[in-house]
């Protein structure tokens, strides 16, 4: 049998095994008092959760996933705690909860980043491969101006978006205080900053073995092409080459032209030590809603241009997640409304060919249904944890775990 011919025989096999195996309405057999799902769904001890309810805990609505499982099987899910509604500005906290049976109950909420009525948000966690600390790195402004003030540049420096690296040494329990390294990887003349959001990457091959990379986006102003001044979205990297200590920046988008408005990103290490990234494309002129490159030196420059990924054009203009599974042929995957006009319908993507094209696997649910973030859970079961709900995608966020066998 051809590596080709495997390749297609694990995507079918995956195809199958999740199609037949994951439930469409998984919410209603949850407990939406603990927020713990029913065990018996195909899989060893449950096949969801829900780990933040809007409107519980202290916050009217939790948002912008990210999740981490850590060397001592722990799962990790980071949130947004949006204390007066759904905002990206005002009040908000970086929250965590942890699990320790794979992603089935969770424990009490802690705070890793307050606002104290500030905006500390985005955040982009990383497992450090070398000594298994878990590094957050988030993103910050005053509680009183606006995304789309920042976005303009419209707001006082010292009113506008901070970047900031937070650690654990002790599986999550407890996080180190926010320390500010803007300087080091906010060039001047940058407005919008954000990280990720989602988790973050390790490269674990390659001669940057052991980096920390951080994908992100930033906007600015530009008089390129027209002499006249007009604000772009691009994209960047941060990384780190110990364990978090320092941070540098990676490559920085230099094409501006408002085709393309390189956006939230995600990113994952390919297995031939490549680095992938695929963003939103904020409401650039051509055709499509997903952007993506490679960077063959650990994220420092890339190989290409963003280019649209038009195997992706059924994804609206929303934030998705990437997920290189483990092993020498296995698929790369990505999460994402599977809508092009509207945020709902999660779905799951698989690519055998590094990126190049990607092919549906299957739609988790029809529900609405916005941000996503992956994590490998073990050799044969992947989790996602996902904005969804009934009547709108930000009533809760749900983890569910898919099976691989």
């Amino acid at each position: 049998m051809t590596p080709k011919s495997r390749i297609l025989l694990t995507a079918l096999a995956l195809l199958t095994s999740l199609t037949a195996r994951v439930p469409v309405a998984a919410s209603a057999q949850e407990d939406p008092a603990t927020g713990r799902a029913a065990p018996g769904h195909g899989l060893s001890g449950c096949a969801f959760s829900l780990p933040y309810i809007s409107g519980q805990g202290g916050y009217a609505t939790y948002r912008i996933p990210a999740v981490v499982r850590t060397p001592r099987g722990t799962v990790l899910a980071f949130a947004e705690g949006r204390r007066d509604g759904m905002s990206d500005t005002g009040d908000i906290d970086v929250v965590v909860r942890r699990s320790t049976d794979g992603g089935c109950t969770w424990g009490p909420l802690t705070v890793v980043a307050a606002g104290h009525g500030d905006t500390r948000g985005n955040p982009a966690p990383v497992v450090d491969p070398r000594t298994g600390a878990v590094v957050v790195v988030t993103c910050g402004n005053s509680g009183k101006v606006t995304e789309k003030q920042l976005v303009r540049g419209e707001v006082p420096a010292e009113l506008g978006r901070r970047v900031y690296v937070q650690r654990s040494r002790d599986d999550g329990r407890r996080f180190t205080p926010p320390v500010d390294i803007t300087a080091q990887v906010k060039r001047p003349g940058w407005y919008w900053y954000a990280t990720g959001p989602g988790h973050a990457v390790a490269l674990t091959r390659g001669r940057h073995a052991g980096r920390l990379l951080v994908p992100a986006n930033h906007s600015a102003a530009t008089t390129a092409g027209t002499g006249r001044e007009r604000r772009y979205h691009g994209g960047h990297a941060l990384y780190s080459d110990d364990g978090g200590r320092t941070w540098h920046l990676g490559f920085t988008q230099t094409t501006h032209d408002g085709v393309l408005n390189t956006n939230e990103t995600t990113a994952a290490q390919l297995t031939d030590g490549r680095l992938y990234f695929n963003a939103r494309d904020q409401y650039g002129s051509a055709p499509g809603n997903r952007l993506d490159t490679y960077s063959s030196d650990g994220g420092t420059r890339l190989d290409r241009p963003y280019a649209v990924q038009p195997t992706l054009n059924d994804v609206p203009v929303v934030q998705g997640s990437v997920l290189q599974l483990s092993g020498p042929h296995a698929p790369l995957l990505f999460s994402a409304p599977s809508v092009p006009t509207a945020r709902r319908a999660l779905a799951l993507w698989s690519s055998t060919n590094a990126g190049r094209t990607f092919t549906r696997l299957l739609t988790l649910s029809d529900r609405p249904a916005a941000y996503s973030d992956l994590v490998q859970l073990g050799h044969a079961t992947v989790g996602v944890l996902y904005e969804t709900g009934t009547t709108q995608a930000y009533d809760t966020l749900e983890f569910r775990r898919l099976s691989l066998t």
